[in-house]
This record gives C-alpha cells, sequence and structure tokens, in this order.
C-alpha cells in the first residue's frame, strides 16, 4: 500500500510538472551578417566622466554612440601602469601587459643596457619623412584583433591603423597591418614604417601634398599660440590642439577611400588613435576649459567621420567601438583647493632615497641602471660582483623608499614573481601589468592623487580609477542600444569583436565576449 501511495504521488507531479509552463530563455547571438567595417577608435587620455560631464554639449559623434551604442559605465583597465603604450596594446590583444609584453612607453632592456621604446625598431626606417629610424610593433608577443582578421581572411581583408603617435597606431594596430601611419612632426607628413612598406602609397603622397597641416599656421586656441611659419615649430605643437585630431580625421577619410575600406565582403578594419585629447589634457588638467573644448571637438569630428563612413560604407555595415587607453589625474593644486588630497613628490627624492640605503648597506657603487616611468632596474652587475642577493637588496631599496612621504605601496620582482596575494584590485593590477623578462626589480605607487612630476602639468600611470575607467561604447547593426552597468575589463574588447566577426580570439587574450550587447533573435 505504501509503494502505491508513493506511486500515485510520483505520478501525479509529474502530470503538474508536463503541464508547467516551460520557459525557453533567448539566447544572445550575432548579427546575421558581419559587418564589411569595423573601426575602432581610442580617445587617448579620455576619462569616462567626461561622457557625463560634457553630456549636454554633445550634439554629434558622442551623441550617436550614446544613444544608438550599447554603453558600459563601468569599463576599467585591469592592468598597471595605466600608459599610452600599455592601454593601446591592451585594447585589442585583449592581453595584459605581463602577457603581451608592453610593460609601459619604454622599459630597460637590460640585454641591450639602455631604455628602449615600446614601438622602437632600428632595424627599420621610417617612410615618407625626413628618414631616421621607423618603429614596428616588434615588441608587442601576441596577436591583435587585426592579425587575427587577416588570418582568417588569409591576407584578402584591409587592416589600416591611424595615429598622431607612432606606438598608439602600431601597438593596437598589430603585426600583419598592411600599414599603420602616423604625423611626422619634422615634415609635416603622415609616415609609417619600412616594417610595413618600401613607400608611401598613392594616396598617401597625394594627401601629404595637399600639405593640411600647413593651414593651421598662425591659429591661436585657448592659449595656444601656433607658429605662423610653416615648419617644425608648427607641426610640434599643433598635437596640444583640437586641430591635431582634425588631421588624425582627414587622414582616417582618405583611407577609407584610398584602401577602399568596407566595399566587399570581407570585413576590413580602421583603427583610429586620436592622440590631441591626450596632450591637452597632459597640460590643462581634466578640470579645464582645454580639455571640455577638446572633448566636444572630439564629438564634432566622430560626427564628421560617421557621417562620410555612411556616405561611403553605409553605417548598416559598420561596427565601431570607442574607448580610451587610460584617464588622467587632476592636477594637483586643483585638488588641493577642494580639500581633496594631492601634491607633487620628486622622482630625485626616491631615487636618492634607494642609493643611500643601498650604499649604507652595501658600499658606494652605481646601484641603479635606469628608473623609467616610476620603476627601478637595480644594476645587477654590481650586486653579483659584491655577491649579493639581487631580492634582497631590492627589498633593502623598497623599504626605504616605502618610508617616504605619500608612497602608497612598493612591488619588488621578487613579490611579483611569487605571485602577490589577491587581496586588492590594486595588487591584482600590478601583478597584470608585471613582465618576468622585461619588468623592473621595483615599482613605486604614490598615494592617490599625487604624481612624480614637478612643473604645472600632470600625468597618469596608477591603477586607481581616475587613470583606469575608460568609455566602452560597441554601436551597429544587431548591438542593443542599452546602458550596462556591469564592471568589465578593457580585456573583454578584443574577444567581443573576434566573436561578432567569427575569427580566432587574440592570442593572449583574458577577457570574456560580453555576449549580452547582442540583440536577441
Amino acid at each position: 500500500m505504501k509503494k502505491l501511495i508513493l506511486l500515485i504521488f510520483a505520478l501525479a507531479a509529474l502530470e503538474v510538472f508536463a503541464q508547467a509552463p516551460v520557459k525557453v530563455e533567448k539566447a544572445p547571438v550575432h548579427p546575421s551578417t558581419k559587418p564589411k567595417l569595423v573601426v575602432a577608435i581610442i580617445a587617448d587620455q579620455f576619462r569616462y566622466d567626461y561622457l557625463t560631464r560634457f553630456g549636454s554639449e554633445y550634439k554629434s559623434g558622442f551623441k550617436q554612440l550614446l544613444t544608438r551604442g550599447a554603453v558600459f559605465t563601468n569599463a576599467h583597465y585591469e592592468h598597471f601602469p595605466t600608459f599610452t603604450s600599455v592601454g593601446h596594446a591592451a585594447f585589442l590583444t585583449g592581453a595584459f601587459p605581463s602577457v603581451n609584453g608592453i610593460i609601459g612607453n619604454s622599459w630597460y632592456d637590460r640585454s641591450a643596457g639602455k631604455v628602449i621604446q615600446s614601438a622602437q625598431d632600428t632595424s627599420v626606417q621610417q617612410v615618407g619623412g625626413n628618414g631616421g629610424s621607423g618603429s614596428s610593433p616588434q615588441n608587442l608577443l601576441v596577436s591583435t584583433l587585426g592579425d587575427e582578421i587577416k588570418i582568417a581572411g588569409q591576407g584578402k581583408n584591409h587592416v589600416v591603423g591611424i595615429s598622431f603617435k607612432d606606438y598608439s597606431g602600431i601597438l593596437a594596430t598589430g603585426r600583419m597591418a598592411d600599414a599603420v601611419y602616423w604625423f611626422d612632426d619634422r615634415s609635416g607628413n603622415f609616415v609609417t614604417s619600412s616594417y610595413y612598406l618600401p613607400e608611401l602609397p598613392a594616396w598617401v603622397k597625394e594627401f601629404n601634398s595637399g600639405r593640411p597641416a600647413d593651414k593651421y599656421k598662425g591659429i591661436e586656441w585657448l592659449g595656444t599660440k601656433l607658429s605662423a611659419d610653416v615648419g617644425p615649430k608648427l607641426y610640434g605643437t599643433l598635437r596640444f590642439t583640437p586641430f591635431g585630431n582634425e588631421l588624425i580625421e582627414q587622414m582616417a577619410e582618405s583611407a577609407i577611400k584610398g584602401e577602399k575600406l568596407g566595399l566587399d565582403s570581407d570585413t576590413d578594419l580602421l583603427m583610429i588613435s586620436f592622440s590631441s585629447n591626450d596632450y591637452v589634457g597632459h597640460a590643462n588638467g581634466p578640470d579645464s576649459q582645454q580639455v571640455r573644448e577638446v572633448s566636444i571637438a572630439t564629438d564634432r569630428l566622430l560626427g564628421k567621420l560617421f557621417k562620410y563612413i555612411d556616405a561611403q560604407v553605409g553605417m548598416a555595415n559598420v561596427t565601431v567601438v570607442f574607448s580610451a587607453d587610460h584617464g588622467v589625474a587632476p592636477m594637483p593644486e586643483v585638488n588641493t583647493k577642494r580639500k581633496m588630497p594631492g601634491g607633487r613628490v620628486e622622482v630625485s627624492a626616491i631615487l636618492n632615497a634607494a642609493k643611500k640605503a643601498l650604499a649604507d648597506k652595501y658600499g658606494d657603487g652605481n646601484w641603479i641602471a635606469a628608473s623609467p616611468e616610476e620603476s627601478i632596474y637595480l644594476n645587477w652587475d654590481l650586486i653579483r660582483a659584491k655577491k649579493l642577493s639581487e631580492s634582497e637588496v631590492a627589498a633593502e631599496a623598497a623599504k626605504a623608499i616605502q618610508s617616504l612621504p605619500h608612497v602608497f605601496r612598493v612591488y619588488t620582482r621578487e613579490q611579483l614573481m611569487r605571485g602577490v596575494p589577491s587581496g586588492d584590485r590594486v595588487a591584482r593590477r600590478v601583478a597584470n601589468g608585471y613582465s618576468f623578462s622585461r619588468g623592473a626589480d621595483i615599482y613605486i605607487i604614490l598615494d592617490p592623487y599625487y604624481i612624480a612630476m614637478g612643473g604645472t602639468s600632470t600625468t597618469h600611470g596608477t591603477p586607481f580609477g581616475y587613470d583606469s575607467h575608460v568609455p566602452v561604447i560597441f554601436m551597429g547593426p544587431g548591438i542593443k542600444a542599452k546602458r550596462f552597468y556591469q564592471t568589465i575589463a578593457m580585456n573583454d574588447v578584443a574577444p567581443t569583436l573576434a566573436s561578432l566577426l567569427g575569427v580566432e580570439i587574440p592570442s593572449g587574450a583574458e577577457g570574456r565576449i560580453l555576449s549580452e550587447i547582442f540583440e536577441e533573435r
């Protein structure tokens, strides 16, 4: 009888279950048609809050992105340091510096015995300017989205990068690009490297022959007066005004036409880096009228670019992603006036403290081999000659530095190689930025809002939010027009685009696919 009752209950439960409606979740899917063109845009040094603080002034490109795009309000770089080369490399590789190898704008190369720049390559030559050594992605250890597009398309796709700075365009665009072009402030031309091409294409020569930079001579913009004489003085100052970005936008239009981007079924990639925002921000700070005005000017330029792309390709065939490579700290003087922390720390004070501590304990000597970007590379030859332990010497120097005012944390090579306990976000970001083969012996992080520089400018590079928090916006067919408030990492951008295009995710990518942005079908 007991078994019979149990059987009756079981059958009844099955009947109820069978009659209950089953909710079937629609899975987010990719657009049915791949875009003909992907336009990846970075505004160099564009904090996320520039979208909200100046939002009422945006009437064009930013307005389109904010109303038609998938907008992530809490996107961060999850690495340290937050410098230009590092951010651009992470953007379309999806990889941390610890993996992609780009650990700064510069670092000390122990084998060469000198500090090198991130895109430096003495084996190639500049093409299209006044000569001299060129630049290449030789220091980038992993693939970019552009590389994967090229591999998947067996070279049929076009991949082009444009920037004011060589390393910005090169490190975001990758090794297999058709070319990367940047502005040469000696000649006033857009140039490339023999790594990519033996000579400039006809369309670039035509663009340069129009001398587009020369038309800005003698113009004044919010206190910045451009030289009335055509030449390096004029070209070198353009970057501190929105006119530098205007040149980039004009060059982008010429690239779309000259390379016939987006005109066939093979998806092309155009990577654009607007560099003037960075130069203006460094010189004037994020609270300045100049930063406001260059941001509004960027809005207008994006609108102009989108209009041109619509006429040439059709925006219905284009996917756009917009972001930045880092933020920036407030001017310390501005911060202290509003009762916030802030100040300037002389780099020499940090280095002198380390040198004195080592000399007092181990004797005189040239203890520091190099100190680029708030890092210290110790003189290993001296340490070994004195039969000392590299880790003990680094720990002694770190202890001296940590005792200085406004030093937040000091990390040593030994700590980072053993693995920093993931107690907080700062520690994780430092670990994500450390390269075993290229990293320094000591890294210094100052207190929030303190910067290691004198003068009247500001900078970036820290693991704090004002440097790590940037916009991420996707816009295009099949992408939801919606705000997303969850935290994402910049490492998510490259895998998401790769998934959208159906190509391999870049080889060092750490991020996830942001499937929530895709329309349901």
